[in-house]
């Protein structure tokens, strides 16, 4: 493989922490655009390579975006910074359209502006809405039914209407992510789940019965590097679904005590969440060959581990939970960009 100068927006976090590692390892030279947010900053952050580029900055700073592209020369950019899921971007819906629309309009346009090849974008799955089909596959309408979900599909339709000859650009509708990352988050399914178990030695599920899809964060990662090789007539102007396994929320709980402790008792709350979908990735598998190598309960084991070894010391800390985090710091993450050059 060809040694590939790339850009990574949000790569100090939860995926970007995994994928970042493994771009480097293969040979290739990245820069890491992040607000380093989460209880890293550029000098503690554990990744240091000599062909690793730290610029501490956000995407809404649009000058700092065209310098870092101008100076860059990149061939490819993996776009992963966001105000990422449906109740972070609840919190404020201004700021949710300056970071997740605004600037990755901005993004976009100035990647290929600047002679960017190719252009991954991190969507999600939450792009279809509600569906009561049995498989939610690509060719299904975009229904977005919340500010983040809408913000993604918008930034789909600004990539597609850059694609050309030139320019190759991707979508990536992500199911749920898990598993251990540097930069861990306990905010998402399985993780909030086994953290609970280890911690609280219950399981809490608010209502059950909802379909969730779900993906280990590494066959993610492995995802993103495949499609920076990837025919450019296979993928561009297109969308990916990538997703292991469809489960129900009370399954995954039930994975979970059944690894951990078959004695732990399962707790159940009425939800008013009306999501539940089927996530079809067999497009992926189908037109890319890709096969998610990851199963579910790797991630458990993962935490299991990670909690026995001291590596998570305060797994109640906010750090590791974007809306916690967010609420008690406001003025961090609204106004960011006022500090950037």
């Amino acid at each position: 493989m060809t040694n590939l100068q790339l850009l990574v927006t949000g790569g100090a976090g939860y995926i970007g922490a995994v994928l970042v590692p493994e771009l480097l390892e293969e040979g290739h030279h990245v820069t890491v655009l992040d607000t380093f947010f989460y209880g890293t900053d550029p000098s503690t952050d554990p990744i240091i390579h000599e062909r690793c580029k730290k610029v501490p900055g956000d995407i809404r700073d649009f000058a700092l975006v065209d310098r870092v592209l101008e100076e860059g020369r990149f061939d490819a950019v993996i776009h992963l910074a966001a105000i990422s899921n449906d109740p972070s971007s609840e919190l404020d819906h201004e700021v949710t359209e300056s970071v997740n629309l605004t600037a990755v309009d901005h993004l976009m346009h100035a990647a290929k502006k600047h002679g960017v090849k190719r252009f991954l974008y991190a969507s999600s799955a939450s792009v279809y809405g509600v569906k009561e089909t049995e498989d939610v596959t690509e060719e299904l309408s975009l229904e977005p039914i919340t500010i983040y979900a809408r913000c993604k599909c918008e930034g789909e339709k600004i990539l597609n209407s850059l694609v050309d000859d030139s320019f190759v650009g991707v979508s990536v509708r992500s199911a749920t992510v898990c598993g251990y990352s540097p930069r861990l988050r306990l905010d998402l399914t399985i993780n909030l789940l086994t953290d609970q178990a280890l911690t609280d030695h219950r399981i809490r599920v608010f209502g059950g019965t909802q379909m969730r899809p779900n993906v280990h964060v590494r066959d993610m990662t492995r995802f993103y590097r495949q499609l920076l090789t990837a025919p450019a007539d296979k993928i561009s102007g297109r969308a990916f679904n990538v997703s292991r396994r469809n489960a129900s929320v009370m399954s995954l709980a039930e994975m979970i005590r059944d690894e951990l402790d078959p004695s732990l008792p399962i707790d159940t709350v009425p939800s008013n969440d009306p999501r539940s979908y089927h996530l079809s990735a067999d497009r992926a598998r189908r037109e890319l060959g890709f096969e998610p190598e990851h199963d579910l309960v790797t991630a458990v084991r993962e935490l299991r581990e990670a909690y026995a070894s001291g590596e998570i010391a305060d797994s109640q800390s906010t750090v590791y939970r974007n809306v916690a985090w967010m609420k008690a710091r406001p003025n961090t993450w609204r106004f960011a960009a006022k500090t950037g050059s």
